[in-house]
């Protein structure tokens, strides 16, 4: 595992290194002075920032603002590229986001993950460098966020579903857990994270899913353990969210190894 610190990153506008992540690896709460961009090009990395936890599955990219406070789990066994790149380069500095990656955004994050660090800024790797900068404004931003309450109360619900996403108690059951009547809950809980529970419930959920289906879990099994009724209802939640059904998301190809 690499760090940051072990390279001379403000050098150029832009740098950056691959890298792969053993299964449970946790970096506690850190921040750059430089904004980054971490690209997975296989397994599930999981980033707590700005009051909100956030699913990098594989084939799409996490922007970080720089000095942003974050934190990163890896369940399962990671590969990635991470970039950092200037700050007076973000063009959105205060939004951490998931954002989708193209072919071509995709290509240049593997170039730009293996230059030297005096490359050439008036060269092939300068304009490879902002080539990558300008396509990664153009991509679009993918829903792969969970927003947390500040409510030490609702967190502990919260944190009960992350723990146990298959956790089938009803809405009077969390709302008791966290010593409330069951509209204020409803409203407290709407208030703080902008979604109802089985929303941010089903969230969570398909957030539990990825790492096992990455791993290779047959659906039906990873439909029960993480609290679907069914293995239909599973898939159809999981389309209607990625775009594609789990079969197709395991069978995406994957790309070269860090």
């Amino acid at each position: 595992m690499k760090h940051s610190a072990d390279y001379p990153l403000a050098t150029r506008p832009i740098m950056g290194f691959a890298d792969a992540y053993p299964a449970g690896m946790r970096d506690p709460p850190h921040s750059h002075p430089r904004s980054q961009l971490t690209y997975s090009s296989a397994g599930v990395m999981m980033i707590g920032a700005a009051e909100a936890v956030f699913m990098l599955p594989p084939r799409r990219a996490i922007w970080i603002p720089a000095h942003l406070v974050h934190e990163v789990q890896c369940r399962g066994p990671v590969s990635a590229y991470t970039l950092y790149i200037d700050p007076a380069l973000d063009p959105n500095p205060q939004t951490a986001r998931v954002i989708e990656v193209s072919d071509l955004v995709r290509a240049l994050v593997f170039e730009v993950g293996h230059f030297h660090p005096a490359y050439d800024m008036e060269g092939r790797e300068g304009t490879i460098a902002s080539l990558l900068l300008s396509e990664i404004r153009r991509m679009a931003v993918t829903p792969s966020d969970l927003p947390m309450p500040r409510d030490p109360r609702l967190l502990r619900v919260c944190h009960a579903l992350m723990d146990d996403p298959a956790d089938q108690r009803d809405l009077d059951e969390w709302a008791s857990l966290a010593a409330m009547g069951r509209r204020t809950f409803t409203r407290a809980f709407r208030r703080e994270t902008g979604a109802g529970l089985a929303t941010w419930r089903q969230q969570v959920r398909l957030m539990a899913a990825i790492p096992m289906i990455e791993a290779g879990k047959p659906v039906a099994i990873v439909a029960y353990e993480v609290g679907y009724e069914s293995p239909s209802a599973f898939t159809a939640t999981f389309h209607r969210v990625f775009g594609m059904p789990p079969s197709a998301f395991i069978n995406q190809p994957h790309d070269r190894q860090a």
